[in-house]
């Protein structure tokens, strides 16, 4: 029986080698998917950083470039503005030497007036109107002592007038000879012509205020007659005001018809024709 009993254990033990070897090959096969998986983890991590380090340089690179471009932008906005200031000045002093700016003038100028003077008035006149200024010259303004005694009273009045196209020709030499017999006109270096009034009117201002410090500067034409005295009166009341623009202002119809005696050539500027 013992002997049976011997035999019938032989086996058992030969099966758990076996089992055990299996085991161990389960484990091994185990082990290395772990260790598989484990190592593809750790190699997919790996890639991420790498990834992620790329992303962080490219997005700080693209920050750099973006940086400096908006710096590049901001030194050719400062180029820009500093053509422009150039050429500001350059227009500035070409306006200077045209008579629309006025120059700076020393302190001791035996020129301009000692005493505020109320008012300049200008009378825009032009070659052929000797009539007209001989009228206003016996009307309102007066001439030679009558002229410089309201001149003491704060009014300064001279007709003015430009230069001919053919410079020294009869009209000037006309011009100059009844300068030297009353002594009252502004004579401006700039052509005597229609198209050239608004630039003659501008021209008159600049060289009132150069020469004479007043009050108000005054424009009127060689066909108007001047109360001097209410006039007077008048720019009193409103020389404790700065900045005062008075006249007489264009109201009611404006003309678009060429043919039409007040014909205005620039009556669009004002909308509307009929208004």
């Amino acid at each position: 029986m013992r002997s049976r009993g011997s035999s019938n254990r032989l086996p058992n033990s030969g099966g758990f080698g076996f089992h055990s070897r299996i085991s161990a090959l389960v484990l091994s096969m185990f082990a290395t998917m772990a260790t598989i998986y484990v190592a593809a983890r750790m190699w997919q991590d790996a890639e991420s950083r790498v990834y992620l380090i790329q992303q962080l340089h490219t997005t700080t690179a693209l920050g750099n470039s973006a940086i400096s471009v908006d710096n590049k932008l901001k030194v050719e906005a400062c180029r820009e503005q500093e053509h422009k200031l150039s050429a500001l000045e350059m227009d500035l002093s070409a306006a200077r030497q045209e008579g629309f700016v006025s120059k700076e003038r020393p302190e001791n100028d035996s020129t301009r007036s000692k005493k505020r003077l109320l008012a300049v008035i200008g009378i825009i006149t032009t070659f052929g109107r000797k009539k007209n200024r001989d009228a206003i010259r016996k009307a309102w303004m007066g001439s030679g002592a009558a002229l410089r005694k309201l001149e003491e009273k704060g009014i300064v009045v001279r007709f003015v007038i430009g230069r001919s196209a053919n410079r020294r020709d009869s009209l000037d030499r006309e011009i100059d000879n009844e300068h030297r017999q009353t002594d009252d006109f502004i004579v401006l270096n700039q052509v005597e012509a229609p198209e050239e009034s608004s630039n003659k009117i501008k021209f008159f201002f600049v060289h009132a205020v150069e020469s004479w410090d007043a009050e108000f500067y005054v424009k009127v034409n060689d066909d108007v007659y001047v109360n001097i005295d209410t006039l007077g009166t008048t720019l009193s009341a409103h020389s404790d005001k700065p900045r005062v623009y008075m006249g007489c202002m264009k109201s009611g119809q404006v003309f678009s018809e060429p043919t039409h005696k007040w014909y205005e050539p620039d009556w669009w500027k004002f909308g509307d024709a009929k208004s």
